[in-house]
């Protein structure tokens, strides 16, 4: 989310930070082994999400009840005794006692969970029957007939019109039930639909004061404008189309990676040329280039339907609609097929934490004037985001959870959509929604009466109700308040998302690169800030996103090299002082990001080769001009352009964490940040990883510490001449440890490692070094034909030149030739 808001990262009293080796790791942490938390009677699936065994499934409308708790306010409510005795069961408390203190803010958060829940088990069915909102509002075919509902609490009378009726609604007159769902079934005419597939409708309703108003239908699936109308209003589309033109998928999910490397995308700006790219073109033109770069997830941005397309697709007007731009849901369908195909996950950038306030053409519409208790949104200022100038939803609602809930689960079932990143969390979490807020880390800050309980239920349950229909989701939060608890899961009365942003490493990556000077770069600062995170709650790093290439900003290949972009690119001509230190500064900044900054990894669409400049969406301001809209693909294919190096390190990278899974290692150990020579040394897994910043030292016989003993080579070197490197770092050495001090007395260690070895260290360079399995080596090098094979065919796959392979001048392919195992 484009965000306004001042936020200083969360330093975690449970992060334990050492000032020679920093420890992220399961096996280093002395703390409390977690235990589960039985919330209700039932069983405890495997996402740690309890699912009750509650059987009073029934009708949303039989039962004067549902009245009386369609609302659930911050308010203390009466609770039963089993939820009681329920919410004594705190499991996070048990990861970090720091929170004890706030263990009363807990019980009240579980209460209000187990309540909201058992209260949808009761009148509902299940969390899962629930989330089937989409099956009972909105347009659905019957046998005979067509049947159309609205929750319009507020309308005094209510007409269905469209392209089907000439727009008059005199003869489709709906009727309103105790809790204000209207509703009408339109019988077929002839055998067939009364409203024709793909024909234009609208929802007609007069409120309090007389007027009669036409608003696009809630549940809406689809929406589109007239292209030749300038500023023309959207209309409802009524989407149903026929066996032989639904699309039919043809692959499975694949498996659920066991660390995400995501390729952050928007469809409609990923065309080279300047206009809106579709579903289709970016399926066959975009995704077979996240593959070749070794991306297991793809994370698409703008598909729910916004009026507003220089809103990057924060403002939702339509929440069940695909967003007509790029095509129709059909084709978004074959998007996800195909992108299923090549082993990619999708993710959905979900936006749940506001709605746009456009009136005419979103939910924004159905409120006139009505108390929240009848709007999907909070009434005043409540209800008012004043930075973003859009709308906040009421979590306490029925009917605004069926709706937010269901809408979760049609993306995953209609779409096989693999997971989300919820946008905007931080302003969910919290009545201020951090406005002028600048977290500190102290822990009031977090749990008080500022924190919006029903939005954090709300989360709750869509965390809960995600897991439970797709165990293998991944959902991911953007909080820039680091609340304790949010990657926890729910069973611990953690909020349960699998993963959190790390917000603040993009800002300090942009404070370095355009404020300090070489020389002024802390090596403890960095790493402080790439490891500052929570114990036990995953977080996704990334150096740079969409956030960081709006306009008015500049992505940090372009604020490296700048102008000389433009000029100096070419491969034919020596590279200058600025594109050779843009380039190696750029490969480093991004892969230390990934090595360090937490266990999963980011890139925004176009940023792993350093597209120059900004985003800019065509606005009134630039004569609503595409030309800063789109991805220059040109730049990274021609050949004698220096921007293929930083992309070929890109795809390096990402087929480094494929062979050596580092990014879901819990061992994460920073042994040096030396600040006099430059150079920050770690292991992450068993790898061993070396980055000299320093601009003009290389370092010879450079000692760095490691954990277990014997022989290690490179498997990764940003100086290796396919990455637009000196080649100045041998890839054939093999690099032998020696003991260092007493064996278990870490004081008596080098860095506090048991062993050590010697390299060569080049300025602005990164290597990364594995161990040699010798004991399987003699047998990878009788079968080396065989492994040679194997080798080839994933860099033939990975699009990696065959002389990269086979040149003795080569990188860290030449290692994985000879030791296949490691």
């Amino acid at each position: 989310m484009i965000s306004s808001l001042a936020f200083n990262p969360l330093i975690s009293s449970s992060l334990n930070i050492a000032t020679n080796a920093t420890h992220i790791s399961r096996n280093k942490q002395n703390l409390v082994k977690q235990k589960p938390v039985e919330l209700t009677l039932g069983y405890q699936n495997p996402n740690g999400c309890k699912v009750s065994s509650f059987g009073l499934k029934g009708s949303i409308y039989d039962s004067e009840k549902v009245k009386s708790i369609a609302v659930m306010t911050d308010d203390k409510s009466t609770m039963s005794s089993s939820v009681e005795e329920d919410s004594e069961n705190i499991g996070i408390l048990n990861a970090d006692s720091s929170l004890e203190p706030y263990k009363d803010h807990f019980k009240y958060r579980l209460k209000r969970y187990l309540h909201q829940k058992k209260l949808i088990e009761e009148y509902e069915g299940s969390l899962e029957e629930f989330a089937k909102g989409y099956l009972k509002f909105g347009f659905n075919r019957e046998e005979d007939g067509t049947l159309y509902r609205e929750w319009a609490p507020a309308a005094l009378e209510a007409q269905i019109i469209g392209d089907f009726n000439g727009w008059d609604g005199s003869n489709h007159h709906m009727k309103k039930d105790q809790f204000g769902v209207w509703s009408i079934k339109i019988p077929d005419d002839g055998g067939n639909p009364a409203i024709p597939h793909n024909s234009r409708v609208k929802f007609r309703f007069k409120h309090s004061d007389g007027v009669w108003v036409d608003r696009i239908p809630a549940w809406i699936k689809y929406a589109t404008v007239d292209p030749a109308r300038f500023a023309a209003p959207y209309d409802g589309v009524y989407w149903d189309p026929p066996h032989s033109e639904r699309y039919q998928f043809k692959y499975a999910r694949p498996p659920k990676p066991k660390a995400p490397r995501i390729y952050e995308a928007h469809v409609g700006m990923s065309s080279s040329e300047p206009r809106i790219n579709s579903y289709r073109e970016f399926a066959d033109d975009v995704l077979p280039r996240i593959r070749e770069n070794n991306y297991n997830t793809v994370q698409l941005m703008a598909v729910m339907e916004h009026s507003y397309y220089a809103s990057f697709g924060y403002h939702v007007t339509n929440f069940f609609a695909v967003s007509s731009r790029s095509g129709t849901p059909e084709d978004l369908k074959y998007l996800i097929d195909k992108a299923h195909s090549l082993g990619l996950h999708v993710l959905m950038d979900v936006v749940h934490s506001h709605a746009s306030n456009n009136i005419t053409d979103g939910l924004n519409g159905f409120d006139v004037g009505q108390s929240s208790q009848e709007s999907y949104f909070h009434t005043g200022d409540r209800g008012y985001h004043k930075l973003w100038d859009s709308r906040l939803f009421n979590y306490a609602n029925w009917e605004v959870l069926r709706f937010l809930l269901s809408n979760l689960r049609w993306w995953i079932e209609e779409y096989k959509f693999d997971g989300f990143r919820f946008d905007g969390v931080t302003s969910m979490l919290y009545h201020h929604h951090g406005i002028n807020m600048a977290f500190t880390g102290n822990y009031k800050e977090y749990f008080s009466e500022e924190t919006d309980v029903d939005a954090v239920v709300y989360l709750m349950l869509a965390n809960c109700l995600v897991h439970d229909i797709l165990p293998d989701a991944t959902v991911i939060a953007e909080d820039v308040s680091g609340m304790p608890g949010l990657g926890r899961p729910v069973s611990e009365v953690g909020i349960g998302f699998d993963y959190r942003l790390a917000m603040a490493i993009p800002d300090k990556w942009i404070d370095y690169v355009k404020n300090k000077k070489d020389n002024e770069w802390s090596m403890k600062e960095i790493s402080l800030n790439l490891t500052n995170r929570r114990y036990t709650e995953k977080c996704v790093a990334y150096a740079e996103s969409h956030d960081q290439s709006i306009v008015g900003d500049k992505t940090i290949a372009f604020l490296l090299m700048d102008e000389e972009m433009y000029s100096s690119m070419s491969c034919l001509t020596d590279a200058s002082l600025t594109i050779e230190r843009g380039i190696a500064l750029h490969k480093m900044i991004h892969f230390i990001t990934m090595a360090l900054g937490g266990e999963g990894y980011l890139n925004f669409m176009g940023n792993e080769f350093g597209h120059p400049e900004w985003i800019d969406f065509p606005r009134e301001g630039n004569g609503w001009s595409y030309e800063k809209c789109r991805r220059q693909w040109n730049l990274v294919d021609t050949d004698h352009l220096r921007y293929k190096f930083m992309n070929a390190f890109d795809r390096a990278m990402n087929l480094l964490d494929d062979r050596f899974s580092f990014l879901a290692s819990t061992k994460q150990i920073v042994s040096s940040t030396n600040n006099e020579d430059k150079v920050i040394v770690f292991e992450r897994g068993d790898l061993v990883f070396v980055f000299n910043f320093h601009p003009e030292n290389t370092y010879e016989g450079y000692k760095v510490g490691c954990d277990l003993p014997g022989k290690y080579r490179v498997a990764l070197d940003s100086d290796a001449r396919e990455f637009g490197g000196h080649g100045r770092v041998g890839h054939d050495a093999d690099h032998f440890t020696s003991p260092e001090g007493i064996p278990g007395v870490p004081e008596t260690n080098f860095n506090n490692r048991p062993n050590s070895f010697k390299i060569l260290s080049p300025p602005r360079t990164c290597v990364v070094y594995y161990r040699v399995n010798e004991s399987q080596e003699e047998n990878n090098s009788a079968n080396l034909g065989l492994v040679e094979e194997t080798v080839a065919a994933a860099d033939t796959d990975a699009n990696i030149p065959d002389d990269s392979v086979e040149s003795e001048d080569s990188n860290f392919w030449i290692g994985w030739k000879k030791t296949k195992e490691v």
